[in-house]
């Protein structure tokens, strides 16, 4: 008994309780971040002499400053300011104001009473006008603020009598970034240059006051703070105008580049008004005048003028058609002079006292020498403006006449005739960007012209140039361009086959060339047919080589023509019908269908000739909707028939982009998109769902294979597509988390997955997360999809363990509903086509191993956003080896809107080969997810991020942009 007793006061005295959590009280932490402005004044106070206060200061400038602590260092600025007698420490801490009054959430209204007392009692010419700088920025971030405004305009205009120009500068700078037209200044503050009592008047006034300031800098300010008032909306008043002329002339070139602006300016304003001529009772209109006043500072002594006002020209379109013309002649034209009457003559005449004699041969007829100061409507110094531009020694005048000729001549065709001789010979300009912009200028303008023989002589001598550019712009030039006559077709011909024999790389460029020029003149390459094509009316011709690139050439010339000319096929020869159809398959996309007499349509041609394949384009987008209207009635893919009607859907989606070019991209777009739905369907469907892991490892791998094939296509739905919106991008991440979820579900059921299976539910649940912060407001959309279920469960999902997780998603798979596509109004698919190398020629290339051997690469690119950045090259060698090749950004080319052109070299290298073998080459589209998606969830700061799963805003891959090309290389063995 008392051992039964010892025993049981062991047990009472060995109990142990436990404390729960909850109990104890937890300890807080408080971080606290050092105050910035302790520690400036810390600094400042530590300063022996004002280059150390100078030091701190620009030492704390490259710190930044938190919203909250922005007043606290102004209140040590300040501080520091009113004690600091050097005028370089002052300046800085001015300078620092105003950096400060710029951080995002402080409220700068309190700074301005301090900033204004520091300036009225400031002697320092140059911490006056820091200090104004940084008042003009607090304007700039208080727009509301109507009292303060006004006070610092009062401020301005206080100071605007200083005699440092620096103060005066800044003073109208803040009046033309913050004052009003509509609000007439105090009379206390608004006193200009020697003035001391003046009437209430308005900013522009007091800033006008200043063109004629003795400091240049100043003027230029006074007519800049001008332009700020016009920047701003406000109307500029015209009595400005004469000044701002005066000033054109000024002997600054400061001055003069800001009152040409200011004349441009004022004629875009008043272009209608009625201006005098000086010296003379004649009056123009204002546009006219001012355009006088533009074209004669064309030849102003400073490049820099010389190009603002060849770029002002192109933009005054209401000029009128004597004035414009007056430009391309130096010659004063008759009509831009005052004729007298003969009753004036003769008036002038009999009050002179003077008749003809008839002693002296002529003395009575008309002098052409005349007063162009008095009887001018246009300065004679304005006359042949753009002969002067287009002269000029410096190239990018000459760039600026040329393109300021090209804006004009778009809005007025006479004017694009008189001026196609002047751009022409601008084709042998010395510099090959004058030539290129002088090209591309022509090419704008050639609806309005047509080139004569001569003309076009000029033009194709730059198919000569060594510049592939240069020759690529001009064929580009040559498919809009009309000529008059069929000698000039003909020419263009001989020097197009001269151009391809000399350049073969040249060779689509010159047949698209071809191609367009027959063309736009069926009627002038009918009467050269027979000599093209070598044919003779009783004799029978050799057949032509069709190996031959220039013969190629001669034939799609020739039959676009007879596209147009029903009576061109009865020219042509036995062979020319045969290598007609040879081209129609080989190179469709530069000859047309032609009805041939007595010739069998092919099947092709037929469905091309019923209107099939160029079908309207409404009807092709009726079938479109049809057709997805037809599977939105689809209410689950499960049900008899609807798998077989999402197939024929595809196929009928496919056949439509193949045949209309216009729809290919959002034809394609669908196709795609049902097919990652009914990849998902059958994988849904499989056995494997019902019978046990080891029976089915057959269907497992095919249905992981099927999962992997959707991320792929919604990779290319999101990236290789443009002109997707917001639902469309929606639709596809929640085809992808279906996707995701069935890997998942796969992994979990594997035995390796086992292990890992937490990670990657960590990670799906990241993704689901993502899904809904990034596409909150397109979640109306998504009745009982698949992603409105697993928000729903999403408490209950976090809270479970993954096997539980595993078969949520299983049954949310097969519960949830199809989502229909909603398409945009225009889709683009991004594209590559690789012209060089063609992949055709046997002949490898050989190279010593060890070295590199060039290969060009020429690639037209259709859609593809930011090229510079996401177009690689890859090469794939007969071993495995995959190289991925970065193009320089200059090696990108922009012909034209959403195409751009690729040009580059390759570089290849191996090992020694015992024979020569094929390379591919390809162009890839690289895509980063990481630009629209954050991780969902930032570990806290005393955990690892090792153990956490890659989020998807890692993931990065690339995508086949362009069909391979094979090239022969051969690698030998260096010599010993």
């Amino acid at each position: 008994m008392a051992a039964h007793l010892k025993k049981r006061v062991y047990e009472e005295f060995s109990k142990v309780s436990q404390v729960t959590l909850e109990e104890v009280p937890a300890k807080k932490l408080r971080l606290t971040k050092p105050s910035k402005s302790a520690a400036l004044h810390i600094d400042l106070c530590k300063a022996t002499s004002p280059t150390d206060a100078l030091q701190y200061l620009l030492h704390f400038a490259r710190k930044p400053v938190e919203a909250e602590s922005v007043e606290g260092v102004v209140r040590i600025l300040l501080e520091h300011y009113y004690k600091e007698s050097d005028n370089s420490v002052r300046l800085k801490i001015a300078s620092l104001l105003g950096l400060l009054s710029k951080t995002q959430g402080f409220a700068p209204d309190c700074v301005v009473d301090d900033a204004i007392n520091t300036l009225n009692n400031e002697k320092s010419h140059q911490v006056l006008a820091q200090l104004l700088d940084t008042l003009l920025i607090i304007g700039t971030q208080l727009p509301d603020k109507i009292a303060v405004i006004q006070r610092l305009i009062d401020v301005a205009c206080k100071h605007l009598t200083s005699t440092y120009f620096g103060v005066r500068n800044k003073c109208l700078q803040l009046l033309g970034c913050l004052g009003t037209v509509d609000k007439p200044l105090s009379k206390e503050t608004d006193a200009g240059p020697g003035a001391q009592t003046s009437p209430v008047r308005d900013v522009q006034s007091l800033i006008s006051d200043y063109f004629q300031d003795q400091d240049p800098r100043v003027r230029t300010a006074a007519i800049k703070a001008m332009l700020q008032l016009h920047e701003r909306g406000m109307k500029i008043q015209q009595t400005i105008y004469n000044q701002a002329c005066k000033l054109s002339s000024d002997d600054y070139e400061q001055v003069r580049s800001a009152a040409v602006q200011m004349v441009w300016v004022l004629s875009q304003h008043y272009p209608e008004s009625i201006v005098p001529i000086p010296s003379s009772n004649e009056e123009i209109r204002l546009v006219d005048d001012s355009f006088g006043k533009i074209c004669h500072m064309v030849s102003d002594g400073s490049w820099v003028v010389r190009v603002q006002a060849a770029k002002l020209l192109g933009s005054m379109h209401q000029v009128s058609p004597h004035f414009l013309e007056q430009t391309l002649d130096k010659k004063l034209m008759s009509d831009l002079r005052r004729k007298r009457t003969a009753h004036e003559r003769a008036k002038e005449l009999y009050a002179s006292g003077e008749f003809s004699s008839g002693r002296r041969w002529a003395d009575d007829a008309p002098k052409e020498k005349v007063d162009t100061s008095g009887v001018n409507l246009i300065d004679s110094g304005a006359c042949g403006a753009f002969v002067h531009g287009l002269e000029d020694e410096m190239y990018e005048v000459r760039i600026a006449a040329v393109e300021a000729l090209c804006s004009l001549a778009q809005s007025s065709p006479s004017f694009a005739e008189k001026c196609l001789d002047f751009l022409v010979d601008m084709f042998n300009d010395e510099i090959e960007e004058v030539r290129l912009q002088s090209i591309h200028v022509l090419r704008q303008i050639s609806t309005h012209i047509t080139l004569r023989e001569d003309q076009l002589d000029t033009v194709l001598a730059v198919l000569e140039d060594s510049s592939r550019d240069i020759r690529e712009a001009l064929h580009e030039l040559l498919c809009y361009t009309n000529v008059s006559t069929k000698e000039c077709i003909q020419l263009a011909l001989v020097e197009l086959l001269k151009n391809l024999s000399k350049y073969p790389t040249d060779r689509n460029s010159v047949w698209k060339c071809l191609k367009f020029l027959g063309s736009r003149h069926p009627t002038l390459v009918l009467p050269i047919v027979p000599e093209l094509l070598s044919t003779h009316p009783y004799f029978d011709t050799p057949e032509p080589d069709m190996d031959d690139p220039a013969y190629i050439a001669v034939l799609v010339l020739v039959f676009n023509a007879a596209k147009s000319c029903p009576t061109m096929p009865a020219l042509f020869s036995d062979h020319t019908f045969r290598h007609y159809a040879y081209l129609r398959d080989s190179l469709s996309h530069l000859v047309p269908h032609l009805r041939l007499p007595g010739r069998k349509q092919t099947a092709s041609s037929g469905l091309e000739a019923s209107g099939v394949g160029s079908g309207s384009l409404e009807s092709a987008q009726n079938f479109l909707q049809d057709s997805l209207i037809r599977v939105s009635a689809l209410q689950n893919l499960e049900t008899p028939g609807a798998q077989d009607l999402l197939e024929f859907t595809i196929r009928d989606l496919q056949r439509l982009g193949e045949l209309q070019t216009e729809l290919a991209g959002s034809a394609d777009f669908c196709a795609t998109y049902l097919h990652c739905q009914l990849l998902l369907t059958k994988a849904l469907q499989e056995k494997l769902w019902t019978m046990a892991v080891p029976l089915c490892l057959k269907q497992n791998a095919k249905v992981s294979t099927a999962a992997r094939q959707i991320l792929d296509e919604t990779y290319k739905l999101e990236f290789l597509y443009s002109g997707l919106e917001t639902q469309q991008i929606a639709s596809i991440h929640n085809v992808r988390l279906q996707a995701k979820a069935l890997l998942l579900i796969l992994t979990a059921r594997s035995k390796r997955g086992v292990d890992r299976v937490l990670g990657v539910c960590e990670k799906f649940l990241q993704d689901v997360e993502s899904f809904q912060r990034l596409f909150m407001t397109e979640l109306p959309h998504f009745q009982d999809s698949f992603v409105e279920k697993l928000l729903e469960l999403m408490p209950r999902l976090t809270a479970c363990k993954p096997l539980d997780l595993v078969k949520i998603l299983q049954t949310t798979l097969r519960q949830s509903r199809f989502i229909h596509l909603k398409l945009p109004e225009q889709i683009h698919r991004a594209s590559a086509t690789i012209i060089e190398p063609t992949g055709e020629s046997d002949n490898p290339l050989k190279f010593t191993t060890g070295l590199v051997v060039a290969l060009d690469i020429d690639a037209t690119l259709e859609h593809v956003q930011d090229p510079q950045t996401t177009v690689k090259v890859q090469v794939l060698y007969p071993d495995g080896q995959s190289h991925i090749i970065h193009p320089k950004p200059g090696d990108f080319r922009t012909p034209g809107p959403g195409r751009v052109r690729l040009i580059t070299q390759v570089y290849l290298s191996h090992s020694a080969w015992t024979e020569a073998c094929q390379i591919e080459v390809r162009l890839l589209l690289a895509y980063s997810s990481s630009s629209s998606k954050q991780s969902a969830s930032k570990p806290a700061w005393n955990e690892s991020m090792d153990g956490l799963p890659t989020s998807e805003s890692c993931i990065e891959g690339t995508i086949h942009l362009s069909k391979p090309v094979k090239v022969f290389i051969m690698p030998k063995p260096a010599r010993r």
